[in-house]
């Protein structure tokens, strides 16, 4: 009897781990399940990020006007004084700046080139310049949303909470079907957004350099909460500080607007 009894409970032995372990396998998530999970909450905080700039309004925006101060700095140091500015985006690619008082510094990125106006006349824009300017065009906020969430290609990792000007933001990293990512950071109570962030290899050097750029200071244009403080950082160091002053959206541009002959005659004048 008591040999009956030992075989029994042998058995039962040998057979309780690979039961109870088919038991744990069936009730873990797979990876697949898991990484479209984080995914989907990824994607869940981007649309509030969305809905809080304007929601549909915001993606159907025509056109936005910057006008402020820009301050730069060296190590960490500001430059003496400041330079006023005015920019326009349309999007996707056309972008005007213009500099001074008297608006007759006007610089050009349309497309893929880029070009400035002066008393002197047009030239086109260092190259080095042009690259520094596309890429963070590239990289912006509303390139990603407009662009790289559309394509099914495009990876969503959701990382959690960090602090980011101070705030507790959620951090999402998005990674493009030609391997760009993106970093943004969205407050957790406003889901404005706080810091985007992105890395790009020298083609000199071969480095990597971090680009980042924080927003703060939001106020309510026309329906649009709106950074009126973009603080730009290059590997952690400041490098520019944009304060604005007032901001238009969805204005009618003149046609010749994005002409660069247009703007050469009127600084010549």
């Amino acid at each position: 009897m008591r040999r009956v009894f030992t075989l029994g409970l042998a058995f039962v032995l040998l057979a309780w781990p690979h039961g109870f372990h088919a038991q744990t396998e069936a009730q873990a998530p797979t990876t697949d399940e898991a990484s479209l999970k984080n995914a989907k909450q990824a994607r869940a905080v981007l649309d509030q990020m969305v809905q809080a700039l304007g929601g549909q309004a915001w993606l159907n925006m025509k056109n936005v006007e910057r006008q402020g101060q820009v301050a730069a700095f060296f190590h960490g140091r500001p430059d003496a004084g400041t330079t006023e500015y005015f920019e326009y985006h349309q999007s996707p690619d056309h972008d005007r700046i213009e500099y001074t008082k008297h608006r007759d510094v006007v610089q050009f990125y349309v497309g893929r080139t880029g070009e400035e106006v002066t008393y002197k006349g047009k030239a086109a824009l260092p190259q080095e310049q042009v690259d520094d300017y596309l890429r963070r065009r590239d990289h912006s906020i509303e390139t990603v949303v407009k662009t790289w969430l559309n394509d099914p290609k495009t990876i969503l990792i959701y990382e959690g909470q960090r602090l980011a000007e101070r705030h507790l933001a959620d951090q999402v990293t998005l990674i493009s079907a030609d391997n760009e990512s993106v970093t943004i950071q969205m407050d957790t109570q406003t889901h404005l957004p706080l810091r985007r962030t992105f890395q790009w290899r020298d083609p000199l050097y071969k480095d990597k350099n971090t680009d980042a750029e924080e927003y703060d200071d939001y106020h309510d244009m026309e329906g649009f909460p709106t950074a009126f403080t973009i603080s730009r950082y290059k590997n952690e160091d400041e490098i520019r500080q944009y304060y604005l002053v007032h901001v238009k959206y969805n204005q009618e541009l003149p046609a010749d607007f994005w002409s660069v002959d247009a703007a050469e005659k009127r600084i010549k004048k």
